[in-house]
């Protein structure tokens, strides 16, 4: 195995331009799009599945078994719930995230009438100003039926927003990313929980390509679009995959053991252990290559790789994770983990098959 370079400038690129693509569940076209035109730069063939999920793969000695790492494009969003008599939409979240971090968001309203077709507005409370209600405005619950969309358009009624919009219940809301990367290594945005992930993959799959590394198993790269709301690498696997690795977000917060400037080695989830072997096959590599990491056991938390036990493949899974601070909210990681996440990935593709013990 070779410890190869990352091209971090492209990492970070890359990163930026997946952020400021909408993808909530459910409207992930333009960054699957996004991503197989990434692939199609680096020459790594790939095809969709009927859902809409990326199978790419990376030709091996060996191609049955192979192996398996997936990353996950779809992010947090909205949909529009009710059309409200004074002119505003009501909400429901699409994946798990707090009221609490919806307040205040920009987003874009993805109209039924398609294309490019959209609408700006702001997440607000429904008592936002002060100067009317005032202390009011801190006793309010947070809870999503306490926030309204307020559109920018002149609207006001119900049936405007039906007969001048076109606005229906279901629409699609996704919520600005607000990327912004400063210049010690700090990164911030929504929606890097997973599209860090993807970005670090690509990265790792760029330094393989690039270094012409024989690969001793065949590997595929999966690009989910559906793990925020549970489905995740359910539909994506073919049988001959004897093990998945799974790139996710490592939650920081008191009490957990999360790397704040490397990868984090999950040892649990919500659903249980990983496997034994995988899992030190994993710590095994950190170790020799001297990678910063930790282990990590995030009781309140499932990925990609619990959909792909659930739905019947049998096959060996483990949990990486980059470094996340206020995971499903305001959320900031650094590059350094990045980096350290696309090293241990490209190590991995070069290791050996996992083997019991």
């Amino acid at each position: 195995m070779e410890d190869l370079p990352i091209d971090m400038e492209y990492l970070l690129e890359l990163l930026y331009r997946l952020l400021i693509t909408p993808s909530p569940t459910g409207l992930t076209d333009r960054v699957v799009e996004m991503v197989c035109q990434e692939l199609d730069q680096l020459e790594i063939p790939y095809g969709l599945t009927r859902r809409g999920a990326i199978r790419a793969v990376l030709p091996g000695l060996c191609e049955v078994p192979n192996r398996a790492i997936v990353a996950h494009l779809d992010t947090l969003g909205c949909q529009v719930l009710s059309l409200k008599d004074n002119g505003r939409l009501g909400l429901v979240p699409v994946g798990f995230w707090s009221a609490r971090f919806a307040e205040g968001a920009r987003v874009t309203v993805h109209t039924s009438l398609g294309g490019a077709h959209t609408l700006r507005g702001t997440i607000l409370p429904l008592k936002a100003s002060g100067h009317v209600f005032g202390p009011e405005v801190d006793t309010q619950p947070v809870s999503w039926d306490n926030l309204e969309l307020r559109l920018d358009a002149e609207v006001y009624t119900r049936e405007a927003l039906q007969t001048q919009l076109g606005l229906h219940v279901g629409d699609h809301v996704s919520v600005d990313s607000a990327p912004e990367f400063v210049p010690n290594g700090f990164l911030n945005a929504r929606h890097l929980d997973d599209k860090a992930g993807c970005a670090a993959l690509l990265a790792a799959a760029k330094a393989i390509k690039e270094s012409r590394v024989v690969l001793p198993m065949e590997v595929y790269l999966l690009f989910t679009i559906s793990e925020e709301v549970g489905v995740g690498a359910s539909h994506i696997l073919h049988g001959n995959a004897g093990e998945l690795l799974s790139v996710d977000n490592g939650a920081m917060a008191p009490g957990q053991n999360t790397c704040p400037m490397g990868v984090t080695v999950a040892m649990a989830d919500s659903t249980g252990p990983f496997d034994w072997h995988l899992t030190r096959q994993i710590l095994g590599i950190c170790q020799e290559f001297q990678l910063n990491h930790s282990r990590d056991i995030f009781r309140h938390y499932r990925s990609d790789a619990a959909a792909a036990v659930e739905a019947g493949n049998d096959l060996r899974t483990a949990l990486i994770c980059f470094a996340l601070d206020a995971s499903h909210g305001w959320e900031r990681t650094h590059r350094d983990s990045l980096e350290t996440m696309a090293r241990l990935l490209a190590l991995y593709m070069q290791s050996p098959p996992t083997r019991a013990l």
